[in-house]
């Protein structure tokens, strides 16, 4: 599970990294509003953990625009503000839960472990990029009405890139989402995962426009 802390208190933010990480979870620390916006705007967290006063773009504003983008991450606030009035705006904002510091850690466990239980937000059965389809109900893969075959990690690794079609995804982040917390793989196990979709999906389409993309130095990307 990959989550997004944005906290400007550089004692804080560290704090929840270490004691999340010693839970086995993934964290990454934005120390601003507008960091964490486009970090969180990727698309790739499970869960976020945002304080409402922050600079260059405040929590409040962080949460309504990144629901307005369809991210639906479920996100928990941060705050000092503890009026009920407070709690409503924030919830009313996208917010999932809110946790009043100071606060114990363990609490603040308690409450991701329960965001993390809820059931995802359901995506399309069918997702399509261009002319390759991906069914993830039947596990089939088509493309020009061509069915590919695809070993199960390989489906994974298509299903997350066409979940996030257009955006840049760096091996880190294909790594956290693909394959799981404690496995050992190596950067260069997604380029080799990498060059077998590619044969599969876009060599023998010679007439057609390659899908899957290399974005030298960032990532890789999958678009028309």
């Amino acid at each position: 599970m990959r989550i997004l802390v944005v906290e400007d208190e550089h004692r804080i933010a560290s704090s929840l990294k270490k004691g999340l990480e010693q839970e086995h979870y993934v964290v990454d620390v934005a120390y601003d509003g507008q960091t964490g916006f486009d970090m969180a705007s990727e698309g790739v967290f499970d869960l976020l953990i945002l304080d409402l006063m922050l600079p260059g773009k405040d929590g409040l504003t962080l949460v309504k625009e990144l629901r307005a983008q369809s991210i639906h991450s479920p996100i928990l606030i941060l705050t000092a503000k503890g009026q009920t009035q407070d709690k409503v705006i924030g919830l009313n904002a996208g917010a999932d839960d809110y946790l009043v510091k100071p606060f114990s850690f363990e609490e603040l466990l308690a409450r991701v472990r329960a965001l993390s239980r809820r059931p995802p937000t359901v995506s399309p059965e069918t997702i399509t990029v261009s002319n390759l389809t991906l069914n993830q109900k039947t596990f089939e893969v088509r493309r020009d009405d061509q069915v590919i075959n695809l070993s199960k990690k390989e489906f994974t690794l298509l299903l997350f890139l066409m979940e996030h079609q257009g955006k840049i995804l760096s091996k880190d982040q294909i790594i956290s989402h693909v394959w799981d917390y404690d496995a050992d793989v190596l950067l260069n196990t997604v380029e080799v995962y990498i060059r077998a979709l590619r044969r599969k999906i876009d060599l023998p389409f010679k007439q057609l426009i390659p899908l899957i993309k290399t974005v030298r130095g960032f990532g890789y990307k999958i678009e028309e």
